[in-house]
């Protein structure tokens, strides 16, 4: 992977070059590394270790990115080099030389596809536990409480000091010994950088006091991870402008860079903003409802003082955006790394003119918040990412003969994948929906100011269905007797859910769901109370829309916090609404009985879950989140002549394998009645019972493959 041309330079033209003018596809030289195009992953943990080694599950994750084409793959968001650095997110441990191997077989895998790969290292500093793996005291420059994980520091010694200084160097040499093309510390918001910020560093001694004091402990580590790093790329990720109080400016910024590119640093990870608590964190990697790429400009005048090639990845999510910041000189390396997680197979499409197949982005930030909420990243709608060793990226067709018809209930996301993917195979597919355009809760939810771009989660599927060959027919509200007139060899139910009015609301009444607001139907009512017994996004949602369009709001949940399922990435945004809007927050809270009616107002009785103290509410309509309950009725009546009777075996489900019974042979030419039914049933998605989108394309994926 190495190469002559001069660090940060382009290298020659390369016959895959001289191929395409496209800026996204031409070669650089990093440091002593030559990448085959400007797409970089950058590094991020997406916790899918085991006790803190990158396994099959991490090394298959990056050999499908290398698969896809992209020129450098960075694993390990944080890999720590410490033992006092324990793994708040399922981090890679360099701590130890167990990790050698498993670091090898991915950089085998990668280089293999011509795919660069590097590791990112750090320190996490404050932004950890004191209550978690060995229970070591957490260290910082000085006593520190990082809002975020609420653990206080002590401040270091000076064999801590000494101590850290060779965990870098340590760590670094494995990743050399791994076979590695390169690495990058972490900078932003992790030890270093207490150290650096003169609003955390506090000490009294020679490692604090001006910019060229506050710069000894980062270059100790950059003196010590180049000493181990001969003939290796070493970079820094690091924030060229905080945007809080007190905190790093460009000037500042240029002055440590240019003294770090002195001691060897070969490029720069730029990031904007900075991540102690979880608006910092939000705001440092935007997502939905936020411009795209909002630091190209930054990047420009960061490219244009330092002698450091640039890159950097913030809501780049597409191909012209992309191309436009290297075309455009703001970057020579673009980070398209939740674009990647959205679709591995992003650079091989751009290569082949397929720009349209790529599965786009749509910054619903839940690959970060599933961290927290699941365990592991996952893609709203990509249910291959993490999944590689049992379900693909790119859809085979692998069915020359015996293809099979596959009927569909319900365009939503579910029922919409399910599409796709066998119609993809060489299925032949007819996807039957009720309403007027395909999306089901999806285009609801896409109402929603915030939540607009998910659009994109049914646009996408949409047209690859039409590009396939998919028979969607809209306005067509399909029961039993309708479906088996087409004679199908498949039937999913795919039908979504309806609003679940939850006890005792069930009956008719002053209640309204979440539907309603979204429908506009609430936009005569002055005073509203949303009561979420849900956690989820469409109550926030029905707030923030009811808040904006000027109407009084009154926030209930039986919950301890807001949108108790709504991650940290996500929640920012409604928490500022809410403050703006003047929500009123009542927590601990739940309706007791059905609201009832005073004339032209309505009364709520609310019962305190943990004091049982009773209180009523005055207001002009009470709206309800309960989830879905499924809709489910055309399940039920095909379920007794169906072949399967909507069993499936959950063994070959969850690894999109063929179920035992997935059908007749469609070859049969059998019109004997006795000879039973002949088509195959499955359910998915919330048909089955109140989930996410993610669910949804995760169960439309696996049905696909395995019909």
């Amino acid at each position: 992977m190495t190469a002559e041309p001069a660090p940060g330079t382009s290298a020659p033209t390369t016959p895959a070059a001289k191929a395409s003018a496209d800026p996204l596809l031409q070669p650089f030289t990093l440091g002593p590394v030559q990448l085959k195009n400007r797409i970089v992953s950058t590094a991020h943990e997406p916790a899918y270790t085991e006790l803190g080694m990158p396994k099959d599950r991490y090394r298959l994750y990056h050999r499908e990115k290398a698969r896809g084409g992209v020129g450098l793959t960075m694993t390990a968001g944080s890999a720590t080099v410490s033992k006092d650095s324990p793994a708040a997110f399922g981090n890679v441990d360099l701590s130890t030389d167990e990790v050698i191997p498993w670091l090898a077989a991915i950089a085998e895998d990668c280089h293999a596809e011509g795919t660069a790969v590097m590791i990112q290292l750090t320190h996490l500093g404050p932004r950890n536990s004191n209550f978690t793996a060995d229970w070591l005291p957490l260290i910082s420059a000085g006593r520190h409480r990082e809002p975020t994980h609420r653990s206080f520091t002590k401040a270091m010694e000076d064999f801590d000091i000494e101590r850290v200084v060779d965990d870098f160097a340590a760590a670094t040499a494995r990743v050399k010994a791994a076979g590695f093309d390169g690495l990058e510390f972490l900078h932003t918001g992790h030890l270093i950088d207490y150290f650096f910020a003169s609003r955390f560093n506090d000490r009294d001694d020679e490692y604090n006091g001006d910019l060229s004091a506050r710069l000894r402990f980062p270059l100790r580590i950059i003196d010590a991870m180049r000493k181990e790093s001969t003939g290796m790329a070493l970079g820094v990720r690091m924030s060229v402008l905080e945007q809080v109080a007190e905190g790093t400016s460009e000037e500042q910024a240029i002055e440590a860079l240019t003294e770090y590119a002195a001691h060897g640093i070969d490029f720069l990870n730029l990031n904007v903003g900075t991540i102690s608590s979880d608006r910092e964190l939000a705001e440092a990697i935007p997502g939905m409802g936020t411009p795209s790429a909002p630091w190209l400009e930054t990047c420009r005048r960061i490219r244009e003082a330092i002698d450091l090639p640039v890159l950097h990845a913030a809501r780049i999510a597409d191909a012209p955006t992309a191309r436009f910041a290297i075309e455009d000189g703001c970057l020579d390396l673009v980070g398209m790394t939740r674009a990647q997680l959205a679709d591995p197979y992003l650079v091989t499409k751009i290569e082949e003119k397929r720009e349209d197949d790529i599965r786009p982005c749509v910054g619903a930030n839940m690959c970060l918040d599933s961290i927290y909420t699941s365990g592991a990243a996952t893609c709203i709608h990509n249910p291959a990412s993490g999944r590689e060793a049992d379900l693909p990226q790119e859809i085979p067709h692998d069915v020359e003969t015996g293809s099979k018809h596959v009927v569909i209930i319900g365009a939503g996301p579910a029922g919409l994948e399910a599409a796709r993917v066998a119609a993809v195979r060489g299925h032949r597919v007819t996807l039957l929906e009720a309403e007027d355009a395909p999306g089901g809760q999806v285009r609801l939810a896409a109402r929603s100011q915030r939540r607009r771009d998910l659009i994109g989660i049914i646009d996408w599927r949409a047209q690859q269905c039409r590009k396939h060959g998919v028979d969607l027919r809209l306005n067509t509200f399909a029961e039993a007797d309708d479906i088996l007139a087409l004679d199908p060899d498949v039937v999913i139910v795919a039908t979504g859910g309806v609003p679940d009015a939850g006890y005792p609301f069930r009956e008719q009444g002053p209640s309204f769901d979440v539907w309603d607001v979204m429908d506009d139907r609430l936009k005569s009512k002055q005073r509203v109370l949303v009561f979420d017994d849900h956690g989820f996004y469409p109550a926030l949602d029905a707030v923030e829309r009811l808040a904006r369009g000027g109407q009084q709001v009154t926030y209930v949940s039986p919950e301890r916090t807001i949108g108790i399922d709504v991650g940290s990435m996500n929640s920012p945004a409604y928490l500022q609404a809410f403050s703006e809007f003047g929500v009123e927050v009542r927590l601990g809270e739940r309706l007791t009985e059905k609201p009832r009616i005073e004339g032209k107002e309505i009364v709520a009785m609310l019962r305190n879950d943990y004091s049982d103290r009773e209180t009523e509410v005055v207001t002009d309509a009470v709206v309800v989140d309960f989830g879905t309950t499924p809709n489910d009725e055309v399940y039920f009546e095909l379920k007794s002549q169906s072949s399967n009777h909507g069993a499936t075996d959950l063994e070959a489900w969850v690894r999109g394998r063929p179920q035992p019974d997935s059908g007749a042979d469609p070859e049969s030419t059998s019109t004997d009645a006795e000879a039973g039914p002949k088509f195959a049933l499955y359910r998915i998605g919330d048909a089955v019972t109140s989930r996410n989108v993610h669910a949804a394309v995760l169960e439309g994926l696996r049905v696909g493959m395995g019909l």
